[in-house]
């Protein structure tokens, strides 16, 4: 199987984790910006975070034959320093034009502050303007209340809810996502958030109309094999087959083509790959790498 894996925060994992998901067969991802961890204190610092999405992550993921592509916004956790958000709205438009953003995001709520719905209204509208797909951070804590305060900014812009990726589902939230015609993506943690067996029994229950998963995979404890796990799973627990591609590759595909920024076509042949290429004049596969090898969870040293 084929699967594109739509939220994973790849700046946070080793080139080891590039390896291990082009051997379980992952052929693009999509890297939405993120908090990480450390607050950031000047825009300058967003500036070079972004260049790092549409330039080194972009190039350590074509080392192995993966597609990376990402969404650009500003995390909600950091919409809480006004006169620092202020600033990365000012950076905001002049990369989400850039080549492989495939939407505006993750934005939404954390602790669903009136500053948290101000950056969310002006990002969302800034997605209306460029006519590109939202990527919806729901919050941890009254996850259902967030969803649902969420939906009803969206709406209130006047956003199309086929538009709009809602991500961090879980049991409470999804039926009103689903119910409102947004599209419903779920986190696969191995301890946390929503486990593959509880991803399982919504999947029977809901069906796979407008639903995703996805690793979210970051610095945590957390897993990049999460979306090929979860759909071998699904394929030992008696779902068709259909339903699981639908969830870990078409679905996403689907709604983040919407971007016009990605297509089946960008990888339905893998070019060659040249392990002695070169990013900013620095190698990534150290000395050389037989890259077959290394898609086939073998990798060599070429000495």
């Amino acid at each position: 199987m084929k699967f594109l894996d739509s939220h994973v925060h790849m700046v946070s994992r080793t080139t080891d984790d590039y390896q291990r998901m082009a051997a379980a067969g992952t052929v693009a991802i999509i890297e939405p910006s993120f908090w990480q961890g450390q607050p950031r204190t000047s825009a300058g610092t967003f500036k070079d975070y972004f260049n790092t999405l549409l330039g080194f992550e972009r190039f350590r993921a074509s080392q192995f034959g993966i597609r990376h592509y990402c969404t650009i916004g500003l995390n909600p956790k950091e919409a809480n320093n006004e006169r620092l958000a202020d600033e990365v709205m000012e950076l905001l438009p002049l990369y989400i034009c850039k080549e492989g953003v495939v939407g505006v995001g993750e934005i939404g709520f954390d602790d669903q502050s009136k500053a948290e719905e101000k950056y969310l209204r002006l990002q969302a509208q800034l997605a209306l303007e460029a006519d590109l797909p939202i990527q919806i951070h729901t919050p941890h804590r009254d996850k259902k209340q967030g969803t649902i305060r969420t939906m009803d900014v969206l709406e209130d812009l006047g956003v199309p809810p086929h538009k709009v990726i809602i991500d961090h589902n879980n049991e409470e939230t999804v039926k009103a996502v689903l119910d409102r015609g947004y599209w419903a993506a779920f986190t696969i943690y191995p301890f946390t958030k929503l486990g593959n067996e509880r991803m399982v029994e919504i999947l029977r229950q809901y069906g796979e109309e407008r639903i995703i998963i996805d690793s979210s995979a970051d610095w945590g404890i957390s897993d990049v094999l999460a979306v090929p796990k979860t759909a071998a799973l699904m394929r030992d627990s008696g779902i068709p087959m259909e339903k699981i591609l639908a969830v870990s590759y078409r679905n996403p595909l689907q709604a983040y083509g919407q971007s016009g920024q990605i297509a089946e076509e960008d990888w339905a042949e893998r070019p060659g790959l040249d392990p002695t290429a070169l990013f900013q004049g620095n190698t990534l596969l150290r000395g050389g790498m037989d890259v077959e090898a290394a898609l086939a969870g073998n990798a060599r040293i070429i000495v």
